[in-house]
Parts: C-alpha cells; sequence; structure tokens
C-alpha cells in the first residue's frame, strides 16, 4: 500500500488546489501564531472551502488552549486535529473529533510510550527534535530510533524532500509522510512542481 501524503503549511488557495490535484490526501493549516506558515480563522476557513471533495483538512495546534481550539472548530472545517505541543492524551480527546499527536524524535525518547500513552490517537506523527521549534524545521532525525512493531498509524515527518522521501518510505514504511517545507518555494509558499515531483517519488517506490 502507498502511504498516504499530507502537505502542511498551507497558506494560499492556489497552493491548496495544487496539493488536491496532486492526488495528496490532506492539507494541513498551522494556527501556531509563531510559525511563518500561520494562518488566521478567516483565510483558514476559505482555504477549507476552496478544497474539491475527498481531501482531508487538519487544524495543527502547539499549546493552544481549549478555548482557543474550540473557536477555530467553530469556524473552519476541519477533518482531524494534530497537537505538536506539550497536550495531554485527555487534552486531545476533549474535542470529540480525530486528532494526531506529534512526537519530536531523539535519542532517549519512548516512543512505544508514547503510542501506549496516545493510544486514543489516530496516528502519531514522528518529527525532528529542534530544540525550542515545535516542527517544521526541515531537519531529519534518524529513522533508525523508530521501533519496528510501532503499534499506532505511523506519520514520518521531519525534513521530507523529493531527494529523501523515497528513501524514507523504503526504510520506516509509514502509513503516511508529511511534507511542508520539503516542498516550498519560501516559508508558506508552495512550489507546485516540488509537490507534483514529490508525489511521483512517493508513487515510484
Amino acid at each position: 500500500m502507498l502511504p498516504r501524503v499530507k502537505i502542511c503549511g498551507i497558506t494560499r488557495a492556489e497552493d491548496a488546489l495544487a496539493v488536491a490535484y496532486s492526488g495528496a490526501d490532506a492539507i494541513g493549516l498551522v494556527f501556531y501564531e509563531k510559525s511563518p506558515r500561520y494562518v488566521n480563522m478567516e483565510k483558514a476557513a476559505r482555504l477549507a472551502a476552496s478544497l474539491p471533495p475527498f481531501v482531508t483538512v487538519a487544524g495543527l495546534f502547539v499549546n493552544a488552549s481549549a478555548k482557543a481550539v474550540r473557536e477555530v472548530l467553530a469556524a473552519v472545517s476541519l477533518d482531524v486535529l494534530q497537537f505538536h505541543g506539550d497536550e495531554s492524551p485527555q487534552f486531545c480527546e476533549q474535542f470529540q473529533k480525530p486528532y494526531l499527536k506529534a512526537i519530536r524524535v531523539k535519542a532517549g525518547v519512548d516512543l512505544l510510550q508514547c503510542a501506549a500513552n496516545f493510544h486514543t490517537a489516530q496516528g502519531l506523527l514522528l518529527d525532528a527534535h529542534v530544540e525550542g521549534v515545535p516542527g517544521g524545521t526541515g531537519s531529519v532525525f534518524d529513522w533508525t530510533l523508530i521501533p519496528p512493531d510501532f503499534p499506532l498509524p505511523l506519520i514520518l515527518s521531519g525534513g521530507l524532500n523529493v531527494e529523501n522521501v523515497a528513501a524514507g518510505i523504503k526504510q520506516v514504511r509509514p502509513y503516511a509522510v508529511d511534507v511542508s517545507s520539503g516542498v516550498e518555494a519560501d516559508k508558506g509558499i508552495k512550489d507546485a512542481a516540488k509537490i507534483a515531483r514529490f508525489m511521483q517519488e512517493v508513487r515510484n517506490v
């Protein structure tokens, strides 16, 4: 089975459509104000509404308050929530929405324990650990740190691009891959040609 593909950090309608028509499965909208890919609720609602059918919309949060998450949910049609901070399982579960929990991987992080703690998640998104930055760094982590018997759907993230995504899929065999900076012309500005090449690499595995 080919892995699913999510392209995160969408800020423009033309990029959302490029993702959809490339055959990717999902877009990610970032509701973390410190990110260069941040979108406010009004813009996010327009981006979600611009998509054709059968494209999943994920909303990314970093240590947001429950009130802030609910305000976004009231304004934007999100299919899944993606938590990149220090959120507890109880926090993630309270919104009655499917959710993903991002784990920043480094030596010493017990990924099997993380999977046990967040067993109600739809999957765990494994990203590179860069001190002080919750994601979107363009850094690759050591894939050998991932246990082979991972019990949840695994979304491989962290520095993926056209050059390395095939190797990542072959080594990790993830359920899905997640890319942001690896298909950009500039921060928050996607490159349709890079998206198309990325999707071709995924299909060629």
